[in-house]
């Protein structure tokens, strides 16, 4: 069977015809496969989702018991089949019970690896490289500029401002799902056990992150009360990014607005958000990653999708590796 007969972009998102189920499909749908929890690629309203049970849960806490009519869980490495098709998950190493999914039919078998990341990260399973004949990739940072620092670094350049500055308060902005907890278990990987002050918004997945055995350490409510600025001289607290542009930031000791995500590679972003101290730290493969991860899944053709689809294309194209933007709409990549 040719690919384009098993895996086909539509309005709704990717489609497997001889198994009738969408891949994160951005609309409702009767039968969905989805890679994770982020809202741009888990939606409600879906008569059957079939998804890791920590993306099943993930999904309930962020949009209700009901956000759709059935769920099937299925865990890494496990597999099913739908209608004749093979279908499996694999780690994907983007956020907790993020996953690559293979759809396997007649001796032709397509990976889509949704978002994903190669780097160790202490909140979620690390990325696996799944064999196939066709690689859907994404392509955030699908240019050669985009190489990412070591995490160590980063983390380490927080944690001497935090020394330098003790009478301020340093305020990291991070998605609320898989950055702020990567976040704070970097902080953790660093030696750094104070208490770290989050945001009302990340309390109940960092709650769901200690319940599944990740340990995030001392949380504590970043709750100011009149008057009580100075409390948080010294410390750090996270929070979405969305909360930097009410006044919850501006009410701490003389804030220092941080901000972590790939993005921040780019100057001229981080002074758009007036960011005084950019983190570049992203839940993203950069480019060496991506072309790294192409290379050893031995994938002969490749589709590239929501990101920077035509320089990966030519680097494909340049190696001898059939390539093709896919062109999808609906996905997002400002809140990595």
């Amino acid at each position: 069977m040719r690919p384009s007969e098993l895996l086909k972009p539509t309005p709704a998102g990717l489609y497997c015809q001889p198994g009738d189920f969408y891949i994160d499909p951005v609309r409702a749908v009767s039968r969905a496969a989805i890679t994770h929890g982020h809202s741009d690629h888990a939606r409600s309203g879906h008569a059957h989702v079939l998804a890791t049970p920590e993306t099943l849960d993930i999904m309930a806490i962020r949009y209700g018991e009901d956000f759709a009519g059935q769920r099937q869980p299925i865990a890494y490495g496990g597999e099913v089949d739908v209608n004749g098709v093979k279908v499996s998950f694999h780690p994907a190493g983007h956020v907790f019970g993020s996953a690559q999914i293979a759809v396997e039919y007649q001796g032709t078998r397509i990976v889509v690896s949704g978002d994903y990341k190669r780097r160790a990260d202490p909140t979620c399973t690390g990325f696996e490289v799944v064999p196939c004949d066709v690689f859907v990739t994404e392509a955030t940072f699908g240019l050669p500029v985009f190489t990412h620092p070591p995490d160590a670094e980063e983390i380490g350049r927080l944690l001497h401002s935090v020394e330098q500055f003790p009478e301020r308060t340093h305020i990291v902005g991070a998605y609320a799902l898989g950055k702020a907890q990567r976040v704070i278990g970097l902080l953790r990987q660093a030696g750094y056990h104070e208490p770290i002050y989050i945001h009302g918004a990340l309390e109940r997945l960092c709650a769901f992150y200690e319940s599944q055995g990740i340990a995030l350490g001392d949380l504590r409510p970043a709750t100011l009360e009149k008057g009580k600025s100075k409390d948080f001289a010294g410390t750090i607290v996270i929070g979405p990014p969305s909360a930097f542009a009410d006044r919850w930031a501006r009410r701490f000791a003389d804030p220092i607005s941080c901000f972590a995500s790939g993005w921040m590679r780019i100057r001229q972003r981080a002074k758009q958000r007036g960011v005084e101290l950019p983190l570049i730290l992203s839940d993203h493969s950069d480019w060496p990653e991506l072309t790294q991860t192409i290379t050893e899944t031995g994938a002969s053709e490749v589709w590239v999708t929501h990101g920077r689809e035509e320089a990966l294309v030519r680097w494909c194209e340049l190696s001898g590796i059939k390539a093709k933007p896919l062109h999808l709409v609906g996905y997002e990549d400002e809140n990595e």
